[in-house]
């Protein structure tokens, strides 16, 4: 059964409460009756923005963990600072302990379902096979050991009195985990290479729409996390080279001379600096302070929802600097083509940057290694690839993800299309301007709309809404559908400029909050000033589909001609017409898309003294029309 929107969206109760409000109500059937959304609170208006009263929990973690390469195993003890910012007493909270998808006895495991398939590549969600599993050596609340309940991926800890607004926990917990050499497409090591993420238990999310978002980590559904602070110390062999979510506080101690210098250089260079060159790869004599032993790497971040980090003795590391941010890139020797890579960094941090919210963070950081492509604060996982084109892309739509969800904090476990939607929808115009002028760029930014006749397939396609756990097509259904969703509403009905205002305000408005469906659909539509509840049900929460006709040319009354044209699908869009005029000349027509208001029927009056031979629909061929032979008149 599909989640809903939002718990109470679809519910009888809110639809009245709209029509309460003072609209007119409508029939059932029209595509322009108002979406069934949550009122409006002190928390969250109808406007789409945080109310006056809204909240957010805040976490602030301080990690200490040990790396042994030798036995393939991670420990670590941390302290969490949990601050209630809610207006309720909690009586327990809840923590992921995702690294439990490894454990025999998980759900993922016990499915033992098949990968995804997005077009070459493939996303298996599991640990294949891999015996794995959180233990942990010691739970405490307040300075008092704890006996928490364990749930799979989730762990509920009862405090001993409920945690009231305002007050704040202490937690602190201390385990261990076999490192997966595959875990879950999204953590891992390859040998000597080693991208750790999903690593430590995290609180989950209590927020004002759901409570405690306690859904599984079962593997398609990402992660929803409170922002917060992190201080974190990795100890490890000498040998090894350390990136990480955050700030390096040591430089002095686990970096070289040359390399401290050479970052110095890199942080204020247009071009590539190698931080450690091709011939010095691999050597830790000539990369590490010291080779044996071991030592502690310390970072620092705030205003960040997680923490991840990547580590290799064997690795080349090539860094710029692009208005103030480090651009870093590190990648194996073999991986040729990745010399390109901190050119594609630069280009994709820059886009998102200049476009859309400048980046926050003092460096982004992109590491190759055996993960398919993989997001966290600061830092992302990237494979090597065949081609250009593929590594560019991986590597924009990674960093992208610093926007969505890193920086507007959507809940990907349950609405990915907010995030890895958006984020292919910028990637798109990125991938075009990097380039631009060749044909893959030229072509780029309607492959969406080009996919829709093998994905949106009567029967088997499914509303965006659902949730990621039970979407078959997931490269369509969070990827490329919301992707091409976002471009109509540009080109095909705001306009460029009320479309990029709008949506550079709803980024602004919940950076490093926690935004639902519902916010989006309201704030759009309030910063646009165009009702567009019309458009969310026809993309979002339905799987309807477009087919515009021309019926007829005629006489109308007056003598004038018309042309009769008819919406014979279930969602209704604008509409563009080609008239074709006696004289050999051609005009077009763009008409909003409330022609349909009276109706699927609609008589366009040609202006008088015009004689009109034939007329076609979306002339461009810029919509998903389901059927272009009723597009013109005559028939073809």
């Amino acid at each position: 059964m599909l989640r809903p929107l939002l718990v109470p969206l679809l519910t009888a109760a809110a639809v009245g409460s709209v029509f309460a409000q003072g609209q007119t109500a409508v029939a059932d059937s029209s595509p322009f009756r108002p979406l069934p959304l949550p009122g409006p609170s002190a928390t969250r208006t109808g406007a789409g923005r945080p109310g006056a009263d809204y909240w957010q929990q805040r976490v602030d973690y301080r990690i200490r963990a040990t790396l042994d390469d030798q036995r393939q195993v991670l420990s670590g003890e941390e302290t969490i600072l949990y601050l209630n910012r809610s207006p309720d007493a909690l009586p327990y909270l809840w923590l992921q302990l995702d690294q439990n998808i490894c454990s025999p006895t998980s759900v993922t495991n016990q499915l033992n379902q098949p990968p995804l398939i997005f077009l070459g590549s493939v996303f298996d969600f599991s640990c294949q096979g891999f015996a794995g599993g959180v233990t942990l050596e010691r739970v405490g609340v307040d300075g008092a050991a704890v006996t928490p309940r364990i749930t799979g991926t989730m762990m509920r800890i009862d405090l001993a009195q409920p945690l009231g607004p305002g007050k704040q926990a202490t937690i602190d917990v201390a385990w261990h985990f076999p490192i997966p050499a595959y875990g879950a497409a999204r953590m891992g090591h390859d040998g000597t290479l080693y991208e750790i993420a999903q690593w430590y238990p995290r609180l989950a999310v209590y927020d004002d729409v759901h409570g405690w978002n306690t859904d599984p980590y079962i593997g398609a559904g990402e992660f929803y996390l409170e922002y917060g602070s992190f201080e974190v110390t990795v100890t490890l062999p000498a040998r090894y080279l350390v990136v990480a979510t955050g700030t390096l506080q040591n430089a002095e101690e686990v970096l070289t001379d040359s390399q401290r210098q050479r970052l110095a250089r890199a942080a204020t260079s247009d071009s590539t600096v190698a931080i450690v060159t091709v011939d010095e790869a691999g050597h830790p004599n000539r990369t590490r302070p010291k080779s044996d032993g071991t030592l502690a790497w310390r970072f620092r971040a705030d205003s960040v929802r997680d923490f991840a980090f990547a580590a290799s003795p064997d690795v080349r590391w090539d860094a710029s600097g692009l208005d103030g941010i480090l651009i870093q890139t590190l990648y194996r020797p073999t991986a040729v083509k990745w010399q390109e890579a901190n050119r594609m960094a630069r280009a994709a941090i820059g886009h998102f940057s200049d476009h859309w919210y400048r980046y926050p963070y003092p460096h982004a950081t992109t590491v190759e290694g055996p993960i398919e492509g993989m997001e966290y604060p600061m830092l992302t996982f990237v494979p090597d690839s065949p081609t250009r084109e593929d590594l560019q892309w991986v590597v924009m739509h990674e960093f992208g993800h610093e926007w969505f969800p890193m920086i507007v904090g959507s809940n990907e476990r349950l609405y990915p299309w907010m995030d890895e939607g958006f984020n292919t929808f910028i990637d798109l115009a990125g991938a075009a301007e990097y380039f631009a002028a060749t044909t893959y760029g030229d072509s780029i930014e309607v492959h969406p709309l080009h996919l829709y006749p093998e994905h949106a397939v009567p029967g088997a396609e499914q509303p965006l809404i659902s949730r990621p756990v039970e979407v078959r097509d997931l490269f369509w259904s969070a990827y490329q559908k919301p992707a091409l969703m976002m471009s109509l509403l540009r080109d095909e009905v705001l306009g460029r400029d009320r479309f990029e205002d709008a949506f550079r305000d709803y980024i602004r408005t919940w950076a490093f909050k926690h935004p639902t469906p519902a916010d989006f659909f309201r704030l759009m539509g309030d910063a646009s000033g165009e009702n567009l509840d019309w458009f969310w049900r026809g993309w979002v929460t339905s799987t309807a589909r477009l087919d515009q006709a021309v019926d007829s040319i005629g006489i109308g009354e007056g003598g004038g001609m018309n042309v009769y044209l008819s919406n014979r699908g279930t969602m209704v869009m604008p509409l563009e017409l080609e008239l074709r005029l006696a004289d050999g000349r051609a005009e077009r027509v763009r008409l909003p898309v409330f022609m349909w208001n009276l109706g699927s029927r609609f008589a366009y009056r040609v202006a008088a003294g015009r004689r009109v031979t034939g007329a076609v629909v979306d002339p461009r061929g810029a919509l998903p029309d389901v059927d272009r032979e009723n597009n013109q008149w005559p028939r073809r």
